[in-house]
This record gives C-alpha cells, structure tokens and sequence, in this order.
C-alpha cells in the first residue's frame, strides 16, 4: 500500500465524518464517497449486446443473427463511419445528464473516476499499446471553465486501462458555435479546419492505435473531426470512447 493510500484509509473515518457520503444524483445517504444509491444506478441505461459492429449502437430485440459476419446498424451501412468502434459507458438520459452537468458544469471533479470505470468497463480488450488522446477545448472555453473535462476524464482511463496519454495531441484551433439542430453537413462545414494534431505530437500519434475520449457523444460531428485529423496524421486505429451517448431509440 503506497503512504498516500495510507493516509487516504487513516482520514477516512474523519472525512466521512465531517462530510457524510452522499449520492452525486439524489443526496441520499450512501457507504462510500463514491458511486450512486442502488436506486439511482439503476436508473442509468448501460448499452447491452446484440449491437453494431461497428459503432455499437445496441439493436432491438432480445436475439439477433449476424450469420457468418459481424451485423452493422443501418445508418453505419449507408455511411460508413471513419471510426473503428465506438464505445459508450451509458446511453444518454436524466441520470447521465445529471452526472455530466455535475461532473462539467457543477466543477465535482471527484465524479470523473467513477465515470471512467464506466467508461473502461465498454472498452474492448487493447492488445498491445493505444494512446490515450481527449477531444480538445478551444483556449477560450478551457479558460472560461478551468480544465477539460475529456482531459480528465482520459487520464482516469489511461491510468484504469494502463496505456499511455497525450493530454495535447488534439488542438482546436477554431472557437465552433454549438451544433445543435444543425444537419449533418453544416455541422461538418462548422468544424472544417477547427481541430488538428499538434505538431509536436504527430510523430508520435502516425501509425498508432488510439482511444478518443469524451463525455458526451451527441451527434458525433466533433468526434469525426477529431477521428479524421488523427487518421490524416497517420493513427491506425481509432476508438471512439464517451460517458454518454445521445441515442433515443435505443432508450
């Protein structure tokens, strides 16, 4: 056990003491300074198998018959994505938004490992090295909110899956307006040239596998940007792993 770790359980009893464990999403009383009520896990939507080969978007149904290959959804045949896979640790609903906003908007940083090990747990197995790359804030935001929360979130992830992290290989060079309720080629004419591979980094990231971290995976236009600059770089593989994923038909 490291001396940190130590002095962790030794305060413990203390810290539980002035500052009783409760639940991030309803404040009821829990054992912990960690995790949800039972209530309140069962509330969030885990994506669940048979599912898309590609994007793992889950499909309906109870049973599903690939035949000889691995079952694509619709909308990954008729485009298919730049991605190799997408793994998200939730589907979007109340209870991930509210972790989120908590988690984002609300500063409990704390919550960020318990969203990793969600997140970690949908990872397919990594054989070999990958590198851990977050989706970029523009300076502007990044100023205005005091830390990434793809950065944090990917660093957990780093540490759970043991691989390593470049916390700056992504940049965004361009401030976007938010992409809500615009289609999908204005979203792609909003993002033209915003995101890029840092220079210093790009030996690094050519011919590498990499695991592309994000909160929330909404209409997946950022993460496409981010997947094209990496594969323009030269990235072999990549990864496409959220907290959240929008995905109302699947709730």
């Amino acid at each position: 056990m490291t001396i940190a770790r130590s002095v962790h359980e030794a305060l413990k009893p203390a810290i539980d003491l002035l500052y009783p464990p409760r639940c991030p999403l309803c404040g009821d009383a829990i054992a912990e300074q960690k995790g949800l009520c039972a209530v309140c896990w069962s509330e969030l939507v885990i994506p669940t198998d048979p599912s898309c080969a590609s994007c793992q978007r889950p499909f309906r149904g109870g049973t599903f018959d690939a035949g000889e290959g691995a079952a694509q959804c619709a909308p990954c045949l008729a485009q298919p994505p730049r991605h190799d896979g997408i793994a998200a640790g939730t589907i979007y609903n109340d209870a991930s938004r509210k972790l989120v906003l908590a988690f984002k908007h609300g500063r409990r940083i704390a919550l960020g490992n318990m969203l990793a090990n969600l997140m970690v747990a949908r990872l397919p197995e990594l054989d070999g090295e990958w590198i851990v790359v977050p989706v970029p804030l523009h300076y502007s935001r990044l100023w205005m909110r005091g830390f990434n929360q793809a950065a944090l979130l990917a660093a957990q992830i780093a540490k759970h899956a043991k691989q390593p992290l470049i916390v700056d290989g992504l940049r965004r060079t361009k401030r976007t307006n938010a992409l809500g309720g615009l289609g999908r080629k204005d979203r792609e004419r909003m993002l033209a040239g915003a995101i890029s591979v840092s220079l210093r980094h790009a030996a690094k990231l050519d011919g590498r596998n990499i695991v592309l971290v994000d909160d929330v995976l909404t209409s997946g236009a950022t993460s496409e940007a981010c997947v094209k600059a990496l594969k323009k770089a030269g990235a072999n593989k990549v990864i496409v792993s959220c907290f959240a994923r929008v995905m109302n038909e699947a709730l």
